[in-house]
């Protein structure tokens, strides 16, 4: 696919970053066995990638300004910002587990028009451009076309220590169980939005993230001709945290189903 310089731009900051944690990553293995724990370590290779991932960009478009998961934040010209998660995944990585990636999404004009995931470890590179289509590794994406909930496989995030809303979570999960192929939870939102986009799920739920969880993988899914909205079927995902994905028919199910777990009732969708 050709790419703009823009993406070339994003695709070279992500694969820097993400030689960095692979390399960390082969480090943490041996660090299982210490008292102390690779925790630390961890710590150092989530802010080293931010680091890499801010250098490079801000090299390249110095006006731009930036939001990042460690804490980089910059308005810049008030226009262009990138949103950036060095480390997507982090408990994953802590424990071993290699799924993780780094998610870079450009947003201009308060609307998003790039997004790059890149998964190190699998080599896997994500990216997307405003009207251009989404690519893995250079090979065209399209959503999933199932459409009875009981062939689809959803993905989704769960609530964990401090964060979340469990009985919201159960009451959705319960409204799901009865009707689908299957569930999972990797642990990497950017990942599960890019394997929407990819086909591998069908679709995808979930509340309580942030913005540069889920704005590379949001143009990603559109771009790969997804639906994307937030639990309200409206478009402010990055305001509420919470953003279901799918193709037409499998987004307006999973908004049904947040609904009748006494989640916020869907609008029109913008």
């Amino acid at each position: 696919m050709a790419r703009s310089a823009l993406l070339n731009v994003m695709v070279a900051a992500a694969d820097k970053a993400g030689r960095s944690l692979a390399r960390d990553f082969g480090e943490v293995e041996n660090l299982q066995v210490s008292r102390k724990g690779p925790a630390d370590f961890v710590s150092k290779a989530d802010m080293r990638a931010e680091e890499i991932v801010y250098r490079e960009l801000s090299k390249a478009r110095p006006s731009y300004g930036f939001l990042g998961e460690e804490g980089t934040e910059e308005k810049g010209d008030g226009t262009h910002r990138w949103i950036v998660d060095p480390l997507d995944g982090t408990t994953n990585f802590l424990h071993g587990i290699p799924i993780f990636a780094v998610s870079i999404a450009l947003e201009r004009q308060g609307e998003l028009i790039a997004g790059v995931v890149y998964n190190p470890v699998m080599d896997e590179l994500y990216v997307a451009e405003k009207g251009q289509g989404a690519f893995v590794n250079d090979r065209r994406l399209r959503v999933s076309a199932r459409t009875d909930l009981a062939d689809c496989l959803i993905g989704t995030g769960l609530p964990f220590l401090g964060h979340g809303n469990q009985v919201r979570t159960l009451s959705e999960l319960q409204q799901l169980f009865g009707s689908i192929a299957g569930i999972r939870r990797p642990g990497a939102a950017a990942l599960d939005l890019a394997w929407v986009a990819a086909g591998r799920y069908d679709g995808f739920w979930e509340h309580s993230l942030k913005p540069w969880d889920m704005a590379a993988g949001i143009v990603l899914v559109r771009e790969a001709g997804g639906f994307v909205s937030d639990a309200a079927g409206r478009d402010k995902f990055l305001d509420t945290g919470s953003v279901v994905v799918g193709n037409e028919i499998v987004h307006r199910q999973l908004l049904k189903m947040i609904s009748a777990a006494g989640g916020p009732k869907a609008g029109p969708r913008s």
